[in-house]
């Protein structure tokens, strides 16, 4: 299992300021529409610039037409990240047109529900609950050769079961950590269970009035 580190903090310097701190830990870091919105393409460059080694994960979810996706991949894999999101409701022939691009060299990971969603804000959309559909979009997210989908940890496990399929689990925290705007959260210890292979945590780290103690828990946690 390996750690994402979500840098969702309110300016560039505040998050290139927190990567100082960890900068030596083995860790992902996950670039959402905020940052990259306001950073853009050099932020990117200025995260490698403290750790070459950090892998990037670009999480744009990307859901338009499938031509629009597989452009739009190629433009992220122009940007030398190392993962991808994309929405799995966007279609088969969708994902696989991205998938034509991303090969081995991009992982792409579909989101199943996001996990700001309970059942009672899914189901008016989708027609069905999260647990049963998650699992139906990561079968289609296997179709069109996906590397694996987002979920949560309380669907990872149906969906390893189901699926060859990577899972990565956002919404991680400790118990007494606050959930903020997360519903289907778990610990550490849950995502383990559930056979993630990636797991994400941004406030439970960022928030902390020690984030490197807070990463390294996170760590030997998921050892």
């Amino acid at each position: 299992m390996q750690l994402c580190l979500a840098l969702d903090l309110a300016s560039k310097a505040e998050n290139l300021s927190l990567l100082q701190k960890l900068k030596d830990c083995p860790i992902w870091v996950k670039v959402g529409l905020r940052s990259f919105i306001r950073d853009e393409k050099k932020f990117l460059e200025e995260i490698k610039a403290i750790n070459p080694n950090f892998k990037i994960f670009l999480d744009l979810k990307l859901y338009d037409i499938p031509n629009t996706m597989k452009t739009a991949t190629q433009e992220c894999k122009n940007l030398g990240v190392d993962m991808i999101t994309i929405h799995a409701s966007s279609g088969i022939e969708a994902m696989s047109e991205v998938m034509s691009v991303a090969k081995d060299s991009l992982l792409v990971f579909a989101v199943t529900a996001l996990t700001s969603f309970d059942d009672e804000g899914f189901i008016p959309i989708y027609n069905a609950p999260i647990k049963s559909h998650a699992k139906t979009l990561a079968l289609l997210a296997q179709k069109g050769n996906c590397h694996g989908v987002v979920c949560s940890p309380h669907e990872s496990l149906e969906i390893k079961n189901s699926t060859s399929l990577l899972t990565l689990t956002p919404g991680i925290r400790f118990a007494e950590n606050e959930y903020g705007d997360q519903k289907r959260i778990a610990t550490p210890k849950v995502a383990k269970e559930a056979k993630a292979d990636f797991i994400v945590v941004g406030r439970p780290i960022y928030t902390h009035h020690d984030p490197l103690q807070a990463t390294l828990r996170f760590l030997e946690e998921i050892q």
